[in-house]
């Protein structure tokens, strides 16, 4: 029989907080002017030549499950 190991505890995973809003609202004039300026514009075309060389890499995937296991454990069936 082996010897029971205690079980590994891992750091705790801490979320970000909720944040919650009040909002107030008042009412603001605010005057609008609007004046007119005409710009001259030159346009150049620059063509943007796009290449697509490829590379590989390889990922690894983890699996996990959470169970909520009430009671004591049962064993299989067939025994």
């Amino acid at each position: 029989m082996f010897p029971c190991r205690p079980p590994i505890v891992m750091p705790a995973v801490v979320h970000p907080p909720k944040c919650c809003e009040n909002h107030m609202f008042e009412n603001i004039i605010v005057p609008h002017i609007h004046p007119t300026h005409t710009t001259n514009v030159q346009h150049q075309l620059f063509e943007h030549q796009h290449y697509f060389p490829q590379t590989q890499s390889f990922v690894q995937n983890a699996q996990y499950q959470q169970q909520m296991c009430g009671g004591r454990p049962r064993p299989p069936f067939g025994y």
